[in-house]
């Protein structure tokens, strides 16, 4: 039973054809053509409305969105404009006149209404598919626009969502075209290729596995600085997608990591580094040992002079002496008790000196203390951090730091241990 609508639909395209069988007739063309173009001339009309539906779609109803995402305030509708979402969507105007009005235009030729209605399916379908990964580009621009995209992107997600949608369709569009009866009996027969389906997309699987891992772990996000030797990566973080991680070198190179690399091997964040607000340095200056000496009188005088190390020496100096007065220590002997050297003496001027230091963050490690001694001489080694967390102010800091830590060392009596150069023995032998 045919419903009103439809026998409505019948009715006109109907007289249609009748109408237009008779027109030919009387200009004398033969019956079986008049019949023919007449049963398709309703097909015909459904094409021309399909299209004039198409632009009127595309020209009113497309473009007075289009005005109304433009005043709107909210970024939302301007990221389904800017991927436009709307525009492919209208693409599906046409698709749904033909594959609706088709059944009614040419009933008497089955095969080519089949012929007809599985390509208008089948189109239906792209169009859905390209529509929908618009949508998926959109939700991922609106995303981006918020600040939490950089601690928790989404696009390996939205990849693995794309690829779920192709298949989908693929499997789709496999049964329209090619199955009679659009069942979905021959996926069992997949069951067979599962392997090669698992190798074919390994890359894939395992990059949606390691992305779920980075995310929920908060291991990588875009704009870290990170270090991966085996791939030559040093620099920050501009992409990650399902299956690989762009990294831009300092010396603006990209290297690209599979992602499921940065879960099973190891490598370096500097995040932490630049969230605290301060960056390490840890940087020693060797020592002469024959330059080490315990003070004298005159030293001491001279020591308590220097302003970050004066106050220092004196209580040091008073402590020194308490002990070695109530232990009856001879200190004719220097080498008897306990006595202030000037590499201690040294030390304790460079803590104060970067203890003063504008440039160095007093709230965080502070250490100024002595390895083992090498054949090279006593190394002295600076534990400090920063207040610059980029590279260049860092690297200005540790020189300034160390021009003078190198300046200083002659004003304690103490000498900068360096191998002899041929300039150095040519002076000896002189």
């Amino acid at each position: 039973m045919l419903a009103g609508d439809d026998i409505i639909k019948k009715d006109i395209f109907e007289f249609l054809t009748r109408y237009v069988r008779e027109w030919l007739s009387d200009l004398g063309m033969r019956e079986s053509w008049s019949v023919g173009i007449a049963d398709f001339s309703g097909f015909v009309f459904v094409i021309v409305l399909a299209v004039i539906c198409f632009y009127v779609t595309r020209i009113i109803l497309v473009s007075w969105i289009h005005r109304l995402a433009r005043k709107s305030t909210s970024n939302w509708d301007d990221a389904f404009v800017e991927r436009k979402v709307f525009n492919r969507l209208a693409y599906l105007v046409p698709a749904i006149i033909i594959f609706g009005l088709s059944p009614y235009v040419i009933p008497d030729y089955p095969n080519t209404l089949s012929v007809i209605r599985v390509l208008i399916r089948a189109y239906i379908d792209t169009i859905g598919l390209v529509v929908a990964l618009s949508v998926l580009n959109a939700v991922m621009d609106i995303y981006n626009s918020y600040d939490i995209a950089k601690t928790r992107p989404i696009k390996g997600f939205l990849q693995v969502i794309k690829i779920v949608l192709i298949t989908i369709y693929l499997v789709i569009l496999i049964t329209i075209l090619f199955v009679k009866d659009n069942s979905f009996q021959w996926l069992a027969g997949l069951g067979a290729f599962s392997a090669i389906l698992l190798l074919v997309f390994k890359d894939p699987i395992l990059g949606f596995v390691g992305g779920i891992q980075l995310a929920t772990n908060d291991m990588v996000r875009i704009g870290d600085w990170i270090e991966m030797s085996k791939f030559g990566a040093d620099g920050n973080v501009v992409d990650i997608s399902i299956t690989t991680v762009k990294v831009q070198n300092f010396d603006k190179t990209i290297t690209t990591i599979p992602t499921y690399s940065l879960i099973s091997d190891s490598f370096k964040n500097w995040r932490g580094m630049e969230e605290s607000g301060g960056r390490r340095i840890k940087r020693s200056v060797m020592i002469d040992v024959s330059s080490v000496k315990f003070c004298t009188p005159e030293m001491l005088e001279r020591f308590s002079r220097i302003e970050y190390v004066a106050e220092y020496v004196r209580e040091k100096e008073e402590e020194i002496s308490a002990y070695n007065n109530d232990k009856n220590i001879d200190s004719e002997i220097l080498v008897n008790g306990r006595r202030q050297t000037n590499l201690g003496i040294f030390r304790a001027y460079l803590t104060g000196y970067l203890t003063n230091n504008p440039e160095i963050r007093p709230d965080l490690s502070l250490l100024v203390h002595q390895l083992q001694p090498t054949e090279n001489g006593i190394p002295i080694e600076i534990y400090v951090f920063s207040r610059y967390t980029d590279w260049a102010s860092h690297e200005n800091v540790i020189s300034d730091i160390f021009d003078h830590i190198l300046a200083a060392t002659s004003h304690f009596d103490l000498r900068v241990f360096q191998k002899p150069t041929g300039h150095d023995l040519q002076k000896s032998f002189k």
